[in-house]
């Protein structure tokens, strides 16, 4: 098939080169020009595992560019821009209503527009009255569907072929018979909806994900107090099938692009329709105050932080990624800021990111953090587990086990 892609970010380039690697023509648009001379050179403007090589593979059925034209043979166009929080934490629809007016210019021959940015429900089906703009009528003239994406960053690639299901909200029928046809060969679960219904999974999963984290970090901090490990208790509660292993690693809270700004736009719906989600509302509460619990466990070791040169291990949000969006170290740094610490910083791939946010801060090698009066370890890389912490202080906030044979070890909720 013939497909198009708007916006070039996490999920349109993993959902871009994933689809051309299946034999498909894709077409990616994008406005900025840097991101699009790097995809057509082979070189990715993300780190992503294994997307480099992925890129480099499909450049014969892959390519980008910044004209919105080139899509005008396209037979399905994914919409991936971004819906960025507003600061009553509503999403921020400029993006996506912005790709839907560009699209209506282009409509010709019948072709489906799939919304796969994350959008609140209503969203997709409001989009009618951009797209019909030029005497062309939905489900007639052009589909609309809604296939929200579970991707997770540092395994999106896998995640984008291995899929733990497949969700599909189509307006029309031709729509739903077209995105069947493109996802026959994925060997999972497939669910066709509604649109709504296809908009509120997505919210209700990043939801739930984001309450299994933070019930385990409050069961964590009792759990600190009484001299227990967590990590027993969620391998303990894990083995019951009806609540699982996975997302019940404790630590200092859950960041990126999704968790935080799902739930909080799903928290402003709710207030908006007047429900008040109490229940969501303490997620995020207890969210932002677990990173903050690793200044007070270093207070206890250190009193006085002013003028004292405090390691930081791990930038981004989790491993395997460069992003570094609501990542719990940017609290905890702005929190060292305040007390003038002397604050030096490592990670293996998102110094760059967070340099911007953080240029007043050093960055340095491993080796120049284990020179720090004391070590806080925000996220859990491979590469932590090999150093040698037996002469530091160490707040840890991930479980790095190595970790433990610090000289003086505080775990953040264990």
């Amino acid at each position: 098939m013939n497909i198009g892609i708007i916006g070039l970010g996490y999920v349109g380039l993993i959902t871009g080169v994933g689809f051309a690697s299946l034999g498909n023509k894709v077409i990616g648009v994008d406005i900025d020009n840097n991101k699009i001379n790097k995809i057509n050179t082979g070189e990715t403007p993300i780190y992503e595992q294994g997307l480099e090589e992925k890129l480099k593979e499909v450049n014969d059925n892959f390519r980008a560019t910044t004209n919105i034209n080139d899509l005008k043979d396209s037979e399905i166009i994914f919409v991936c821009v971004g819906t960025p929080s507003k600061e009553d934490g509503s999403i921020d629809l400029k993006y996506v209503r912005r790709a839907a007016e560009d699209i209506s210019k282009i409509l010709g021959s019948y072709r489906v527009i799939v919304i796969k940015s994350t959008v609140i429900p209503g969203t997709t089906e409001s989009l009618i009255k951009i797209l019909e703009k030029n005497d062309k009528k939905v489900g007639e003239d052009f589909g609309l569907a809604m296939n929200p994406e579970f991707l997770k960053e540092g395994s999106s690639l896998k995640d984008f072929f291995e899929p733990d299901r497949i969700v599909i909200g189509s307006y029309d029928e031709k729509s739903k018979e077209i995105l069947a046809e493109l996802y026959k060969d994925f060997n999972c679960p497939k669910l066709f909806a509604n649109i709504k219904t296809a908009e509120m999974i997505k919210y209700a999963s990043n939801s739930f994900l984001g309450t299994k984290i933070s019930f385990i970090n409050e069961i964590g901090n009792i759990c600190k107090k009484l001299g227990i490990d967590v990590y027993a208790i969620a391998e303990g509660i894990g083995y019951d099938k009806r609540i699982g292993r996975e997302f019940l690693n404790a630590g200092i809270g859950f960041g990126g692009s999704c968790f935080p700004k799902d739930i909080k736009a799903l928290i402003a719906k709710s207030n908006e329709i007047g429900h008040e989600p109490k229940l969501l509302q303490e997620i995020i509460k207890i969210n932002e105050k677990q990173p903050l619990k690793k200044i007070e466990f270093l207070k206890k070791h250190i009193p006085n932080l002013k003028g004292k040169e405090i390691g930081i291990l791990g930038l981004a949000f989790k491993p395997e990624t460069d992003d570094v969006r609501e990542s719990r170290a940017i609290p905890i740094v702005k929190e060292l800021l305040k007390e003038e610490v002397i604050i030096k910083a490592y990670d293996p791939k998102a110094i760059g990111n967070f340099k911007k946010l953080f240029p007043q801060i050093k960055y340095c090698s491993p080796e120049e953090i284990l020179n720090s009066e004391a070590i806080l370890i925000l996220t859990n890389w491979k590469e932590f587990e090999n150093l040698d912490y037996r002469k530091n202080i160490v707040i840890d906030g991930r479980g790095i086990l190595k970790a433990k044979e610090a000289k003086i070890y505080e775990g953040i909720c264990w």
